[in-house]
This record gives C-alpha cells, structure tokens and sequence, in this order.
C-alpha cells in the first residue's frame, strides 16, 4: 500500500467542478434567502413597524456579514487550511492537534454543533419551501393558512429524503449542480427585477448604514438582530466542510456568481418590502415571506417547487456531510464504531444507518415541536454560531503555530471571534425561544465524544505491556509442541495496545494462558489512523523470525479500515519476498494454495468490580462501555464479519486492585447460629 499524494482530480479549476460545488457545497447558504428577510421583519414587528432606514441597514448588514464571514474568512482563509485536499473542523483539528492536548475540547464542540446544525438544516429549509403554498390563491382558497398541512408536506418529503438514503446518491448528485446553477441564476433574475423598481437600495453597499441601523430607533431588537443576520451565511461551515469534494479553487471561482446572485435577491426583497410596508393589504398577510411575494405571480407554483427542490439538495448536502462527520470523529476516536457502507463506486461517498435514522428522528420531531419555520430560525442560527466560533479557535492556532502567519492568525482570533461572539451573544437571546434545542443536541453529543475520548485517555494511562521478545522462546516451543493441537494456522491479534515490541500482558496472556494456542504464525495487527485522509501504507516487524509478524497499518482517517482485505496483499507480499513460508493446503477448493487458513482473535473488555478508580473516572468508563453497546462490532467494522472470528472477554483492571481481608477461623470459633451450616 502506498500514501495518495497525487493531486486529487478537482484541486484544478474546471467548469464541471465548479458545476459540482454549486451542488455540493452552496446548497445551505443558497436556501437562505427563503427565511433571512422574513425573519429580520417579522422580528421587527412586521410590515407596519418598520421604516426604509431599517431595510437598507438589515440588507447592508448581510451584505457586509457574507463578504466578511464567508468570502474573507471561509473563502479567503479556511480554504488555505487544507489537510491535503480536506477541509472541515476535524481535518483543521488533525493538522494542530500536536500543539496541545485542550484543542480536543474545541474540534468536539464545534463537531458536535455541526451535526446538531445538520438535524436543524432540514426541517428549516423544506418546512420554509413548503410555507411558500400558503402564498398560492388555489392552496389558501382550498386550505386556508393551515400550517398543519405544511407540517404533513414537510414530513413526507423528510421520510422520502432519508428513506433513499441507503441506496446512495451518486445520480442524483450529478443533477445537483446543474439545478442549483438555475436555482442561483433564478435567485439573482427574480432580486434584479425588484430591484429595479427601487435602485437606492444599493446604498446598502455603504457600512455605514449597517452600522447605523444597530443603534437606530426603527430597529426594535437593538443588537439582537446580528441572531436574523447569521441566518444569510449558515452554510459557510459546509463550505469549508467539503472542500475535499469539489477542490479549493472550483469553490473559489464560483463563489462570486454564488454571492451576487444571493445579494441581488437579498436587495430585490429589501426594495419589494420599501414599496409595500404601508400597504394594509400586504400587512395582514399572516407569516409574510418576501421571498415568495417577489416571485412572478404567474410563476408562484414553479418558484414554489423550485425552492423546495433547492431545500432537498441543501439537506441532502448536509445529510452528507453528517456521514463524512462521524467517519472522520470514529476514526479519530472521537465516536464509538458504527456500521458504514460505500453504497456507490464514488470516493468517499458512505452512507452510516444508524446516524440516517438518528437525523431523521431528530430532524422530524424538530418540524413536529416548532411547527413553523419562523420558530426553528432561533436554534438554527445558535447552533452554527458555536461552530463558526470553534473554528476561528481552531484557525487562530493552525495560522500561529503551523505556517508561523501570525497578522493572519490575530486576524482571525480578534477580529473574526469578536464578530462571532457578538454573533453569540445575539443568538443567546433567543435561547428560551428554541436556542435551547440546538444547545441540548449539541451537549449530548459533545457528551459521548468527552466521555469515548476520556475513557480512551484512562484505558491508555492504565494499559500494561510486556516485550513480545521476553516470550519468543515459549511461543517457538509451543508451535513445536506436538502434544498440543494446532489452534489455527495463522492467528491474528487486532489490537490498539501495541506499541512497538511491547504488547498488551492481555494478549500474551491467551496466547499462552487462557487457552494455548498453537500455530504457524503469530500475528499482532494495529491500525493507527494518520493526520492526512487518504494514507494506505503499512509497517512490517518479524522481530528476527519468521512465525511473528507485527504489523502496521497506516490508514488515513477517511480510508475504511478493511483489514481482511490489507492483510491479504501483505501475506502475498512477505511470501513473495521469502520473509513468510509459504503454507500449502492439502485440501482445499482453491488449486495450488500456499495460504493457510486465519483466525482473528478480538478481546473485549469489561468493567472488573475489583478495581480501584475515582467516582467520575468509574462512571466516565461505565458510561463508555454501556455506549459501546450501540457501536458496530470489531469484527464487521474490520470487514472481518466473513472470516473465523473469536471473541474473548478481559476484565478492565485500572488503578490499584481492591484486597480482601478475609480473616480465616477455626470450626470451635463458629457460633451457634452458624451450627446449621456445618
């Protein structure tokens, strides 16, 4: 196996990767104009309360947070901290993680608001899609404003959505990017139709008008509105996030039509509501949204549909992304194992189950708890906030101490973490109005990773190992051992506690202990998952013999960690260059065969009672194992569940064993009630 260092085939600028990053990558930031205008009016009273000064500081105020957020940050500056093509908190986390140990507590919180913004993303964007029906006479004359009809609608576009998850979506991702090109070229037609109606709104380019609004009288929220502002930049995080799907510089090129599409809407809604916010027709609508009222009348169902489609592929891009998120945290030992497939011959393309069905759990009881769109707008932004704010913590220390860019590195941490915690501090206001949900989703999660990553601290700091060379002489003697029957021809260990010659006493223990295992050869496999994505290599110690192979896989942590497979090619390998005998069968269906039978040996470990811990460390270590309960087994997540497995059960022993001080007596010190016993 060797490292993948080529260059990736999107790193260069073509148009059908830019097409693909239109698709991929602009997904959530491109639904945003469905709920940004809505939510900055109707958080400002409504039409009737609101006044042109106001408009134009809001829409200036987006156009300065995506021009400073998303283009001068994310574009400009997360984009250049690629670990080799990959892009996302836990690659950023795998380049600075050597820089100390707290960076942990960042990467996680910002993984676990990540995945709780990837619950949300859904049931905002397709319920706001739908919500556009009640702009259409023929729905209002038939079902009035019934949001519970809404609610339905949102739900089984939700169930269909995850429901063709497991099948992979390689086909219908290559009609993303096409679709979202019209989508965005829509965006911008519809904004520069309004637009031209009323071109002082341009004046909003001026940041003194953003500025200004955050301490006008016309706006009733004060600071507060910055929490309706984030909502015009939610997916810059998944901007960042794919970067290894579609290539830095395919991103780069189409994010300009992506941003003047975005503004020319934004502003063509800013002009629709100056010309009718004292019109009393316009305010009685209930749950206006200037982003239907601006459609074409004779286009609404289209607009309608369209937006819809366009809120599918956004949460399909952050479905996605979900998997991608939870296979890297695994192999980081972040999360416990979970099954994955590779529904489709795409790179990097899995699909998890168990987190398809978690998002779906989460995503639809979110649509059935707030029950319209104005209501999940509160948790969205809280939740994308935490992780903006994770990344800047993350940046700061990668600009600082990796590439030594220290005017880049204060960039980011003052200027960018002041906007960010301002950005906070406006989103917590709106904790008691459904913030609280992004935060509970985000602590549970941020939970079970501390929880999986501490216990994995206290398991290495407890771990014994002794000298594979210390026994060489009685495993050479037992594979000679007559006297004893041949367990298998190769035994093969898959453990995390080896380092170097040293092994854990466990091990060696059912070696020779629990049950003598007599074989050909002896193998001790570890898979240790590298800071780059896509290494594939391996390390090979005989220790001077030829029955112990100690093997090293180098896997980077978005390689699947297929060890049957591996193991085969190094077997061939070593017989080939005369390390390994060959091992002929006498019987067998395969003609000729010089490779003898396997058997994989996992040990599993439970909680011993007799063992000395503190009260949190006990609880940490129960909580782990009562975790680990849901996880894939070893065998299936080492592509093992086809081959001779044994599982044998150790006890986990940390700190100082518990002695007993069992005092032994004599018959004549018994006393009468213990008469019956004797």
């Amino acid at each position: 196996m060797e490292r993948n260092n080529q260059i990736r085939p999107m790193d260069k600028f073509t148009f059908g990767g830019a097409l693909i990053a239109m698709g991929v990558v602009y997904g959530d930031i491109g639904t945003s104009p469905l709920y940004v205008m809505k939510s900055i009016v109707n958080e400002n009273g409504g039409l009737a309360s609101i006044s042109e000064n106001f408009i134009i500081g809001s829409v200036s105020l987006v156009f300065w947070v995506l021009t400073l957020l998303t283009t001068i940050k994310y574009v400009t500056l997360a984009l250049s901290a690629d670990n080799h093509g990959e892009g996302g908190i836990f690659s950023l986390f795998t380049l600075v993680r050597k820089v100390g140990k707290f960076l942990i507590i960042p990467a996680m919180i910002g993984g676990a608001a990540l995945l709780a913004d990837s619950m949300i993303t859904p049931a905002l964007t397709i319920t706001s899609a739908v919500e556009g029906l009640q702009g259409l006479p023929f729905f209002v004359d038939r079902f009035g404003y019934d949001q519970q009809i809404v609610i339905v609608i949102t739900l089984v576009i939700m169930l269909v959505l995850f429901s063709i998850q497991r099948f992979g979506t390689s086909f219908v991702g290559k009609a993303f990017g096409p679709i979202m090109l019209v989508w965005f070229t829509f965006l911008g037609i519809i904004g520069i139709m309004k637009l031209g109606g009323n071109l002082s709104v341009l004046k909003a380019l001026n940041p003194y008008y953003a500025i200004q609004v955050l301490f006008s009288p016309d706006n009733k929220k004060g600071i507060l509105i910055l929490g309706s502002i984030l909502l015009a930049t939610t997916g810059a995080e998944d901007l960042y996030a794919d970067l290894g799907h579609v290539g830095r510089k395919n991103i780069r090129m189409s994010w300009p039509y992506v941003k003047i599409c975005l503004l020319l809407n934004y502003f063509g809604q800013a002009a629709w509501i100056i010309s009718v916010k004292d019109n009393p027709t316009y305010q009685q609508i209930v749950n206006l949204n200037p982003f239907f009222q601006i459609i074409p009348k004779g286009l609404g169902t289209i607009g309608v549909v369209f937006a819809t489609i366009a809120a599918i592929i956004a949460s399909q891009a952050l479905i996605s992304g979900s998997y991608t998120l939870v296979s890297e945290a695994i192999k980081l030992k972040l999360l416990p194992r979970l099954k994955i497939h590779y529904p489709s011959t795409v790179k990097g393309q899995i699909y998890v189950p168990f987190v398809n069905v978690f998002l779906m759990i989460a995503s639809m009881s979110i649509v059935l708890y707030f029950k319209t769109s104005a209501h999940m707008e509160a948790a969205y932004g809280l939740a994308i906030t935490i992780t903006m704010m994770m990344t800047t913590v993350l940046l700061f220390v990668y600009f600082q101490f990796i590439v030594k860019r220290k005017f880049a590195s204060y960039l980011v941490l003052l200027f960018f973490g002041s906007i960010e915690l301002i950005f906070f501090v406006s989103n917590l206001a709106k904790f008691s109005h459904g913030g609280y949900v992004a935060v509970l989703i985000a602590t549970v999660i941020f939970l079970v990773m501390l929880i999986w990553e501490r216990g994995n601290v206290i398991k290495e700091q407890a771990s014994e190992r002794v000298s594979i060379y210390d026994y060489l002489g009685q495993i050479n003697r037992m594979r000679k051992d007559d006297s004893l029957p041949i367990y298998q021809t190769n035994v093969v260990f898959l453990t995390n506690n080896l380092k170097g010659h040293k092994i854990g006493t466990e091990i060696m223990y059912s070696i020779l202990d629990k049950r003598p295992k007599r074989a050909k050869v002896y193998w001790f496999v570890n898979v240790l998952v590298t800071d780059e994505p896509y290494t594939k290599e391996y390390y090979v110690d005989m220790m001077g013999t030829n029955y112990i192979v100690n093997v090293q896989l180098r896997l980077g942590f978005r390689e699947p960690q297929e060890v049957n497979v591996y193991l085969r090619q190094i077997v061939s390998e070593l017989m080939e260059e005369g390390k390994l005998p060959k091992q002929p069968q006498r019987y067998s269906i395969i003609p000729n065969r010089q490779v003898g039978d396997f058997c994989f040996v996992l040990i599993r470990e439970e909680l011993s009672r007799v063992t000395a811990l503190s009260w949190i460390d006990k609880l940490v270590m129960q909580a782990k194992l009562a975790i680990k309960k849901v996880a894939v087994s070893p065998a299936r997540w080492y592509g093992l569940e086809y081959t001779d497995v044994t599982t044998e059960y150790v006890p986990l022993v940390f700190g100082t064993k518990r002695t007993s001080n069992l005092k032994q007596i004599q018959v004549d010190e018994f006393t009468e009630s213990d008469e019956e016993y004797l």
